[in-house]
């Protein structure tokens, strides 16, 4: 059997090996061996592959074997959070702890006047959100007609969320001649043809097509009636334990008043969403890390990019609203091939978004009993609403016609 690759067999510079070793990153992850030797020879990748897999390090790796010294911007970095810019800031720290070049978060948020000073001093890398980004371009105090590198991290997200517009201005006044990566966890139609029209001769590297989510995330779902979630989830975190669990909303009034519930019933928890302000909501993201509290409450948007290793489980309060959204949550969990499980609450009406989550993934999901309550009884297809908890257990999960996907 051949030797597992490492860094070294790449011929990086000294400094940037000395880095990933200080860091630990000896042997590159599936989508590092598979991206890094493509793009030192300068191609341009559009790359697909499991939430959690060291993507970030698969794209910095060649930007920062290329970079050259001097002021001047080269690689500009497209993230859809403030969340995700700073973690892929960090890592540009990492890695850059011996050699010459600089990185700037630019988000919403923060006083543009410190971004403005810090790209006045000069940064080599600008990572931040595409409508701050626009805001630096139209200031003119960020320039891209020289840029060598641009990359898409989480592209699909940043579509979801709207940015779709923005991404290509940014490409549009991009210098022609640059370098694209373009990741994403998923391939919706969207993310091709933006790959087909900004991209030149690219290099497709689909490390997931058919397994959409990490292996090691056991799934369930627990059928539920909207009145009972609270005693439910109540049921499910004290028969699994949960040590370090995100559970999702869709609503930020719904984080808000979940994240109350739960503290009133004396459990350690704190919720984040879009509006709290940006420096309480790294507070409590840092605190989360370091596992001062065991359970963030978060909607969708506030979550995206959390990047901590230890989850133990993702609990689905609310259904996402689209199949491709389930895929990003579940994916906070089991990372770099740590193992997790994720619980989605369903209630009758939503038998639809199971199903089609079922057939994104390609997976049937099992139905899970808790202790101490009584199951939603299944509903037969053609009837009305179903009653109120109570009743026979019925079989594996139908509720009948849902309202199919949103």
């Amino acid at each position: 059997m051949a030797e597992a690759p490492s860094f070294r067999d790449y011929n990086l510079p000294e400094p940037l090996l000395q880095a990933l070793d200080e860091a630990n990153y000896i042997y590159p992850t599936d989508i590092q061996a598979a991206m890094i030797p493509i793009a030192l020879t300068g191609q341009d990748v559009l790359g697909q592959a499991k939430t959690g897999t060291g993507k970030t390090v698969s794209y910095l790796v060649p930007i920062l074997a290329n970079l050259q010294p001097g002021p001047e911007t080269q690689a500009v970095i497209l993230a859809p959070t403030r969340e995700l810019s700073l973690q892929i800031c960090d890592e540009v720290f990492k890695l850059t702890k011996h050699l010459p070049f600089r990185a700037c978060a630019i988000y919403g948020g923060q006083d543009i006047r410190i971004q403005l000073q810090e790209l006045r001093h000069g940064v080599q890398i600008a990572v931040g959100t595409p409508g701050r980004i626009i805001d630096h371009l139209k200031r003119r105090t960020l320039h891209l007609n020289k840029i060598q590198f641009v990359v898409l991290d989480e592209a699909d997200r940043m579509l979801d969320m709207g940015f779709r517009d923005d991404i290509k201005y940014i490409l549009g006044h991009a210098n022609l001649h640059r370098q694209t990566f373009l990741l994403s966890a998923t391939m919706p139609p969207d993310i091709m043809r933006l790959a087909e029209r900004y991209l030149h001769n690219h290099q497709d590297i689909i490390l997931s097509r058919d397994d959409l989510t990490v292996d090691e995330v056991e799934q369930h779902y627990v059928s539920v009636t909207q009145d009972h979630k609270f005693e439910y989830l109540l049921a499910l975190l004290a028969q699994e334990g949960a040590p370090k669990a995100i559970i999702f909303t869709r609503t930020k009034i719904g984080a808000d008043k979940l994240g109350r519930r739960m503290k009133d019933h004396g459990l350690s928890v704190h919720a984040i969403h879009g509006d709290l302000h940006q420096l309480r909501r790294e507070k409590i993201m840092e605190a989360f890390r370091h596992g001062e509290f065991q359970y963030m409450v978060a909607t969708d948007v506030a979550a995206r990019g959390l990047d901590v290793r230890d989850i133990s489980h993702i609990i689905n309060y609310d259904i996402p609203e689209d199949a491709e959204s389930y895929v990003h949550r579940i994916g906070r969990t089991a990372r770099m091939g740590a193992i997790g499980k994720a619980v989605t609450f369903v209630t009758p009406e939503e038998g639809g978004e199971l199903t089609s989550i079922e057939m994104l993934i390609n997976r049937e999901i099992v139905q899970m009993r808790l202790n101490g309550v009584t199951p939603v009884p299944r509903r037969p297809a053609g009837e009305g609403p179903a009653p109120a908890p109570g009743g026979s257990r019925g079989g594996r999960r139908r509720f009948g016609p849902g309202r199919g996907r949103r």
